[in-house]
């Protein structure tokens, strides 16, 4: 999607120059940051880009899943052991929906992990797509197969190392967006590509969706069609769960009423975040990018798409503010959007329960010359690169600092990055394009922490 006009960019971010922050205080610049990341080899060489799809469990494992986009081959789910080292393969999506070959596969999961009870709970998402009229759909089963059944919701025994099929997704539509109310037993989520926003009870196991929240969803080009939101926020005290459309409304499940509605008298539209036509494809909107919930102060904490800036909700008040342009340092010296234009996934909490990490992008200047970077007048020069910074805001003080751009240990820089997950030692996991040998994967990556913007 593409903005009809730039950000407002404020002149204090444009005039800072280094990469960390007390306040507006200056302490170590851009150029002598640099993290060096660990690269593993999960066995799986037809890997794609996967979009969340990574956690950290109460076992202190890493599960993820790799997608496919093959119409053989289904998306893998996997474990990583920090203590051992050991990549442990959990299982094939497809088969974990009970799902013969033949039809079109659970090639991916867009979705983190959220843990109840022992069990890990998530969903799958077609990985097969056909293009038509420029855009991906629904992929057109080739001959002798059959059309993609839908996205499932799946449970993952941690003792019993056991899948559990829930439900499929309404209209057998992929599964673009999950969260979940653990306390109440609850799984949220949006389908794709018609946006339909559905809830599903674990006690009574009855599945109620509410219609397509986003006009006709992504399924076309015209006015009539909204991005999706990618992040549904969950406060676990009522069970109320909240999403955006790329208009800005701001939408919320009530529990009480098991009803959906919009929350009056606040919604997305800032000046901060740029000015966007909903209807336009190749970028979010006026949508959140990826949102959580702090327990502390009963907000949500969130980061809007190409903006990059992070802002919190106050959903009883209610109130949105915007706090700080949370991209790297050098996007704010240039004061540019970044190069992805939806934003990054890459936001989470971290274990101390008050640390937001964030995996955001950032220009790449080659002799004084920017080629990476929204905007760049080289942009052809800078197919395949892209400058991956790790950054960390602490909530209660409001502190920034970005630790610096991250490099395999052979010098390639991490590719289409959209994932994140902290493990309890603090160190920040992620899933990456890596090149070795000639060939290219997706597969997880490892920068070893732990990392705070406290000092």
């Amino acid at each position: 999607m593409k903005t009809i006009s730039t950000a407002i960019v404020l002149a204090s971010l444009a005039l800072t120059s280094s990469t960390a922050f007390t306040g507006f205080a200056a302490e170590v610049p851009v150029a002598e940051k640099r993290l060096t990341a660990r690269t593993f080899n999960s066995g799986f060489s037809q890997a794609h880009d996967t979009y969340n799809g990574i956690s950290c469990a109460s076992d202190g494992r890493i599960y993820y899943v790799l997608s496919s986009e093959s119409i053989d081959v289904g998306a893998k789910m996997f474990s990583y052991e920090p203590k051992t080292g050991v990549v442990d393969p959990l299982g094939d999506l497809t088969e974990a929906c009970g799902e013969k070959a033949k039809s079109i596969p659970q090639g991916k999961s867009h979705v983190s992990f959220v843990e109840s009870n022992g069990k890990l709970y998530f969903a799958s998402h077609i990985g097969y797509y056909s293009i038509v009229d420029g855009m991906e759909t629904m992929g057109i089963p080739p001959a002798g197969y059959q059309a993609y059944p839908g996205g499932h919701l799946l449970a993952y025994d941690l003792a019993a190392r056991r899948f559990e099929d829930l439900a499929i997704a309404p209209q057998r539509e992929g599964v673009l967006a999950m969260n979940m109310d653990g306390r109440h037993g609850r799984i949220f989520g949006l389908t794709w590509p018609s946006g339909i926003f559905f809830r599903y009870d674990l006690s009574t196991r009855n599945l109620k969706e509410f219609g397509a929240m986003a006009g006709l969803g992504e399924g076309g080009k015209d006015k009539q069609y909204h991005t999706i939101c990618r992040s549904i926020a969950v406060n676990p005290e009522d069970g109320s769960a909240y999403f955006t459309i790329s208009t800005g409304a701001i939408l919320k499940y009530s529990a009480g009423t098991d009803q959906v509605e919009k929350i009056p008298g606040e919604d997305m539209v800032k000046d901060y975040f740029g000015i966007y036509d909903p209807h336009s494809p190749g970028h979010m909107g006026y949508n959140w990018r990826q949102v959580v919930w702090y327990a502390p102060d009963k907000r949500i904490y969130g980061v809007h798409g190409n903006s990059g800036y992070l802002f919190r909700f106050d959903a009883a008040a209610p109130r949105l503010e915007v706090l700080e342009r949370l991209t790297s340092g050098p996007s704010k010296l240039s004061g540019m959007f970044d190069q992805f234009s939806y934003g990054y996934l890459g936001f989470t909490l971290g274990p101390d329960g008050r640390t937001l990490h964030y995996l955001t992008g950032g220009p790449i200047y080659v002799n004084g010359r920017r080629v990476a970077g929204k905007s760049s007048t080289a942009m052809g020069e800078a197919k395949g690169l892209e400058n991956l910074h790790l950054v960390t805001y602490d909530i209660p003080t409001g502190q920034y600092c970005d630790h610096g751009a991250i490099f395999f240990e052979n010098g390639d820089r991490p590719l289409y990055v959209n994932s994140i997950a902290v493990g309890k030692d603090g160190s920040v996991y992620f899933l990456s394009r890596i090149t070795e040998q000639g060939r290219t994967r997706t597969d997880l990556v490892c920068v070893k922490g732990p990392f705070s913007g406290l000092k």
